[in-house]
């Protein structure tokens, strides 16, 4: 028997998923040199060195830096790799900074009673501690905002990226006193490796750029002088240095691709403040969240391609979703959320407006240049299931109105929003996650009527169930609002109630399938033919 493409791609993928791992395993834990040749192992000078100090200063220049070019913020005199330190500090913004400037860090490590400028045993790295950014639209009481006229309108179209402030920089040095040999330093290290006149390697300095959140971020004024800003040192294994400095390469790439700092905002969240064996979750999670979402997609296209008839089917969850899924698009385009989000919600938008098509049997009949949109006949089995639907509906719109109309109200009212398009949006997109399962229950009422679940499309549907219980892992490890985390275990619900009702409505050959047919059906044409 020859195996199906999806078992083909899901072998391909689950072996490259295992392959990744592996790579990643290789990136966290590399192997040490061990030689007893002379030269051919790079010792740390950590090893042998441990009063060090830390320095860390702002300056308006990235390179070739001299002392009359830098000011001093934060001085570490009892410094200590392994020791996680905080430091809050108030930091004078330049003229030019405020003029839409670029304002940098630099942070030394050298032995202690030593100038840092002219020892040679001082390591330096350095990094921007300001962006460009479009400013976020202001926000203000729809109701209550006696100041709306003064607010000034922000929008994406006319304004200009502005200077904006890191309020919170981790500094990093690496803290395995690993030999590395001479000739095989891995890449990601040997961009932050200086040599000491000894031969041996300086600390490995490291600025976590990957811990840039756009949340830290503060719109420099021009009449504001000083800025605060939390500097956090913590020790980096040299696994997760390496790892960080490939995640950073490829968020580079992506920004030349023409990526905004805020669309790569949501990868960094899924790097930043883990350790390995959660990344390894995190990575294992989401890639069989992918196999899962294409599968489904794949057999859910599969089974409305061929679908002629909503027996069964309740055409008014078939609606919702589509409506559904729109304002959830719209929601994420007025939040200008990060592209790869919103492409994938505009695609499943495009889904479910073709199964709309599809189960109201749409044609469009061109008359000119004047389309006319025409709908196809109900039969007697799918008016009784749309009777059964509009039953089920009924009974929901007692409980569904009053609750979306108040969250409505309670949002007018005490919620800030950009304006009344914004509002309506959230009003919308909050009903949709607070309240949306709700339309999942006509089906099950339409199971209930009919006592069966041979309609559905249950490869796909179990596809779709599996990933509403990795939503679940995501719900704790992954930052989402509190209406997305309640809506990933309130379909847990009636994913078991549709469990329930297949072992209560066992498979019945009398039964109609979804192309229409019974396996009677089959057995009685069959005589006929011979």
């Amino acid at each position: 028997m020859r195996p199906s493409l999806t078992t083909i791609l899901s072998g391909i993928f689950l072996a490259y998923m295992g392959y990744s791992m592996y790579t990643i395993a290789l990136i966290f834990f590399p192997t040490p040199c061990t030689s007893d040749v002379k030269g051919k192992c790079i010792q740390p000078y950590t090893a042998t060195h441990k009063d060090l100090q830390l320095s860390v200063y702002t300056s308006l220049k990235a390179e070739r830096v001299a002392s009359s070019d830098l000011t001093l913020i934060w001085h570490y005199k009892n410094f200590s790799i392994h020791a996680i330190e905080e430091k809050s500090v108030n930091v004078s913004i330049p003229r030019q900074v405020r003029k839409n400037g670029t304002l940098h860090m630099h942070v030394f490590v050298y032995p202690r009673n030593q100038d840092p400028f002219s020892s040679e045993y001082t390591a330096h790295v350095q990094a921007p501690i300001t962006t460009f950014m479009v400013p976020q639209s202001t926000t203000f009481n729809l109701l209550t905002d006696e100041t709306l006229q003064e607010k000034p309108k922000m929008t994406k179209s006319t304004d200009k990226p502005v200077t904006h402030w890191r309020s919170k920089v981790t500094v990093s040095v690496m803290e395995d006193e690993i030999a590395f040999e001479r000739m095989a330093v891995p890449g990601e290290v040997m961009r932050y490796l200086r040599l000491s006149p000894k031969g041996d390697y300086l600390p490995v300095v490291f600025i976590d750029e990957l811990g840039f959140r756009t949340k830290d971020l503060m719109f420099v004024n021009k009449s504001v002088e000083d800025l605060p800003l939390t500097i956090t040192y913590t020790p980096i294994s040299v696994g997760k240095l390496r790892m960080w400095t490939n995640m950073l390469e490829s968020i580079k790439m992506l920004q030349k691709l023409g990526f905004t700092e805020k669309d790569t905002d949501e990868i960094k969240g899924i790097f930043s403040d883990t350790n390995f064996y959660f990344l390894m979750l995190t990575f294992t999670v989401a890639a069989f969240h992918l196999l899962f979402d294409f599968l489904a997609f794949k057999n859910d296209i599969s089974y409305w391609r061929n679908r002629d008839s909503m027996v069964g089917l309740s055409t008014r969850a078939v609606v919702w979703r589509c409506i559904s899924q729109f304002v959830i698009f719209l929601y994420l385009m007025d939040e200008e959320t990060s592209l790869l989000v919103l492409i994938p919600a505009g695609i499943s938008t495009v889904i479910e407006i073709w199964k709309v098509k599809k189960a109201f049997k749409m044609t469009i009949i061109w008359n000119g240049v004047i389309p006319k949109i025409c709908l196809g006949t109900s039969s007697a089995k799918e008016l009784e299931t749309a009777q059964f639907d509009s039953q089920a509906m009924k009974y929901l719109s007692y409980v569904l109105y009053p609750l979306c109309l108040g969250g409505a109200g309670y949002s007018l009212m005490y919620v800030q929003h950009k304006s009344w398009y914004s509002w309506l949006i959230q009003s919308l997109v909050n009903g949709v996650y607070a309240f949306g399962f709700l339309f999942m229950l006509p089906q099950l009422f339409v199971n209930y009527k009919l006592k069966s679940v041979a309609h559905l499309p249950w490869r796909a549907f179990m596809y779709k169930a599996f990933n509403t219980f990795i939503d679940d892992i995501f719900a704790f490890i992954i930052t989402m609002p509190t209406a997305h985390r309640l809506a990933c275990f309130r379909d847990d619900v009636v994913f078991l109630v549709y469990l329930y009702q297949r072992w209560l409505y066992p498979v019945d050959k009398k039964r109609t399938n979804e192309f229409g047919q019974s396996f009677d059906d089959a057995v009685s044409e069959k005589p006929k033919k011979e």
